[in-house]
């Protein structure tokens, strides 16, 4: 399989930087590192419970 070497990369970033601009660039990076950060957190995260409309409903109909 083909891998690139450090020519090709430099090519592909030139070709990048013209493309989007280093301004876009800094967006590009800073809303990708937030996403995988998201990501990375909500795997983690235990998965919430959902609330029983059962209980909910009984409540509701007591008072």
């Amino acid at each position: 399989m083909w891998q690139p070497g450090l020519w090709e990369l430099v090519v592909i970033l030139v070709i990048v930087l013209v493309v989007f601009g280093t301004g876009k660039l800094t967006n590009i990076g800073s809303s990708l590192g937030t996403a995988i950060r998201d990501f990375k957190s909500s795997v983690k995260e235990p998965p919430e419970r959902p609330s029983e409309p059962d209980s909910e409903k009984k409540d509701d109909e007591t008072v």
